[in-house]
């Protein structure tokens, strides 16, 4: 059975600034003692007014704060260079962004403290969960994509493409990941499910970003389409690496 100890935080950074600031403290306030880390990403895009605040955040919080340049490109590159340097029993998937509601947090971790073998998703179509900012056309392919890869993956869960997740690490570390732009999210959670992982949702209310721009297009979210159907039929030696 896996324990839980700590939590390892990854935070991908572009163009953020005083969302990736709040987003660390407000962690910090609510679950300080249960975060062995922050990880933040950069790459060679990132603002240079982003580097500072990771800077500042470094010399406030000391070497909780681990800030790295990644090698594999966009976000899905990112994360999984990121996991494979988590030193926590546990990792929280989020943005820095404030689409991924800091405040959630201390939620995220009670749940993974107390099921430590499972993993922990937000979803904003549960009550108490929902949408602020998302366009019509976006919210009605979100709702038909969800109802779709629930009935082939027969699942439950309503919302397997909200990148707000926690997991135990070691899962993280013994699967072969393939994406590396944003269909990596849904990744996340579907090659678990073919391992027979639990996972279990909590609401989380998603607001857009304020700051900053997305790097996400409207038409790669068809790109989600492959890696839910290749990985539905693959075997679970596929799966892991």
């Amino acid at each position: 059975m896996q324990r839980f100890d700590s939590v390892s935080v990854i935070l991908p950074v572009m163009d953020e600034t005083v969302s990736l600031e709040k987003t660390v403290e407000t962690i910090i306030s609510d679950c300080g003692d249960d975060i062995l880390e922050f990880i933040i990403v950069v790459s060679k895009k990132t603002a240079s007014q982003s580097l500072a605040v990771c800077a500042e955040l470094g010399k406030k919080y000391g070497d909780r704060i681990k800030v790295f340049q990644q090698t594999r490109p966009f976000l899905g590159g990112a994360m999984r260079d990121s996991f494979e340097r988590a030193a926590g029993s546990h990792v929280l998937m989020m943005a820095s962004d404030l689409e991924t509601p800091p405040e959630k947090a201390k939620d995220f971790v009670r749940e993974a403290r107390a099921n430590p073998d499972m993993i922990i998703t937000g979803s904003r179509w549960i009550k108490g969960g929902g949408f602020e900012g998302y366009s019509r056309l976006k919210y009605a392919l979100n709702f038909i994509f969800q109802r779709i890869f629930s009935l082939m993956y027969r699942t439950r869960l309503t919302d397997m493409t909200y990148g707000y997740r926690i997991f135990p690490a070691a899962l993280l570390k013994s699967i072969r990941w393939e994406e590396l732009r944003h269909p990596f999210l849904f990744e996340t959670v579907i090659k678990p499910l073919k391992l027979g992982v639990r996972v279990e949702e909590i609401p989380v209310e998603w607001r857009a970003r304020e700051e900053g721009g997305s790097q996400n297009t409207f038409m790669r979210n068809f790109e989600y389409f492959r890696i839910g159907l290749k990985t539905l039929f693959y075997s679970r030696k596929q799966v892991l690496k």
